[in-house]
C-alpha cells in the first residue's frame, strides 16, 4: 500500500464527496454554477469534506500515539475511556455552563478527556498481567463506568437527549461556522510529527527511555495532551467515531512496522480515506436519507477489529 495510492484514493473520494448530496450538483456544473450551488458548496459540501479529512487524520494519529505509549496494539481513544471522558466533560459543560462558547466547552471536555486518559494509563502501570486483549478490556470497562455515570447524571437532570446527540457521530450538520474548532487539531498533529521519534522511544519502556536520556514522563504527558485535545475537538464538533483510532494504526503497522515517524503519514492518509469512504457509503446506501458516520464506521470497524483479534498472532499484533 504505497503512499501514492492512498493520496490518489483521497483525491478521488474527496471529489466524489463534494458532488454527492440531495441537491444535484455535477462536475460539469462547476463551469457554470448558480448562486445557490455556490452557496451549497461553500457552506455545506466543502466544510463537510474538510471536517471529514481532519477527523479521519487526527483520530487515527491519536490511536497510533496511544498504542505506542501504552505498548498495546488494541488501545485507542475508544478502548481507553478517552471518548467517554470527553463526552462526560461535554455533559458537565451543558449543566454548569449553559451559555458557554464552543471553545469553553471544548476546554472542559479536554480536561475530562485528559483526566480519564491519565487514570487509564495509571491503571496500566498497576496491571502486571500484560495480555494483549486484557488491557483494552479493562479500558472498555473503565469507559463503560464513565458512560454509565454520565447517563445517570443525564437522566437525573433531563439531559439524556442532549447527551445522546454527542454519542452519534454525524457530519450531516457540519456547516460553515460550525466546524472551525477542528482546526485546533492541525498544530497538534504537527507537534505529534515533531515528537514522533520520542514517542517511539517512550514506547520501548520507561527504563529504556531513561537510559537514552529521554524525559519519559514529559514525552508521555505531551502525547496524552495531544490525544485529549484532539478527541475533545472532534467529539464536540462531530460526535463519537468508534474504532477509527484502533483499526487504522493496526492496518498500517502490518506493512510499515512500529516506527511512529515512518507510519505517521500512511496512518493519516488511510484514516482520512477510510472515513471518507464510510461517509460516502452512508450517504448513498439509503439515498436521499443518510446513515450517521458512527454507524458505518462502527459496523465496518468492528468487523475489522474482530478479524485483527483472530489474526493477531499471524500479524504479530
Amino acid at each position: 500500500m504505497k503512499i501514492g495510492y492512498l493520496f490518489l484514493a483521497l483525491l478521488l473520494f474527496s471529489f466524489g464527496s463534494v458532488f454527492i448530496g440531495v441537491k444535484d450538483i455535477s462536475p460539469l456544473d462547476v463551469f457554470q454554477l448558480t448562486d445557490d450551488q455556490v452557496e451549497i458548496l461553500l457552506v455545506s459540501r466543502l466544510p463537510r469534506l474538510i471536517s471529514i479529512i481532519i477527523a479521519g487524520v487526527s483520530m487515527s494519529i491519536c490511536g497510533l500515539i496511544m498504542q505506542q505509549l501504552s505498548r498495546n496494539k488494541f488501545v485507542s481513544p475508544t478502548t481507553a475511556g478517552t471518548l467517554d471522558s470527553a463526552r462526560l466533560g461535554i455533559l458537565v459543560s451543558l449543566m454548569l455552563f449553559t451559555t458557554a462558547s464552543p471553545l469553553v466547552k471544548m476546554l472542559i471536555s479536554f480536561v475530562f478527556a485528559l483526566l480519564g486518559t491519565f487514570v487509564f494509563m495509571r491503571i496500566l502501570e498497576k496491571i502486571k498481567y500484560k495480555d494483549t486483549i486484557f488491557i483494552p478490556l479493562v479500558g472498555l470497562m473503565f469507559g463503560n463506568i464513565i458512560s454509565s455515570f454520565a447517563t445517570f447524571i443525564a437522566y437525573k437532570y433531563d439531559l439524556i437527549q442532549n447527551m445522546s446527540a454527542w454519542l452519534q457521530g454525524d457530519f450531516s450538520m457540519i456547516m460553515k461556522g460550525r466546524y472551525e474548532l477542528m482546526y485546533i487539531s492541525i498544530p497538534l498533529l504537527v507537534i505529534a510529527y515533531l515528537y514522533a521519534n520520542k514517542f517511539t522511544i517512550a514506547g520501548m519502556g520507561e527504563d529504556f527511555s531513561k537510559n537514552l536520556g529521554l524525559n519519559y514522563r514529559r514525552v508521555v504527558n505531551i502525547g496524552l495532551v495531544i490525544v485529549a485535545l484532539v478527541t475533545a475537538s472532534v467529539v464536540l464538533t462531530v460526535g463519537m467515531i468508534p474504532f477509527l483510532g484502533l483499526i487504522i494504526p493496526n492496518i498500517v503497522s502490518i506493512y510499515r512496522g512500529d516506527n511512529l515517524k515512518n507510519s505517521l503519514s500512511h496512518t493519516a492518509l488511510l484514516g482520512a480515506v477510510f472515513v471518507l469512504f464510510c461517509d460516502i457509503l452512508g450517504r448513498v446506501i439509503i439515498y436521499p436519507y443518510e446513515i450517521s458516520i458512527s454507524l458505518t464506521v462502527g459496523v465496518l470497524g468492528s468487523g475489522i477489529f474482530a478479524y485483527l483479534l483472530m489474526r493477531r498472532k499471524a500479524y504479530g499484533i
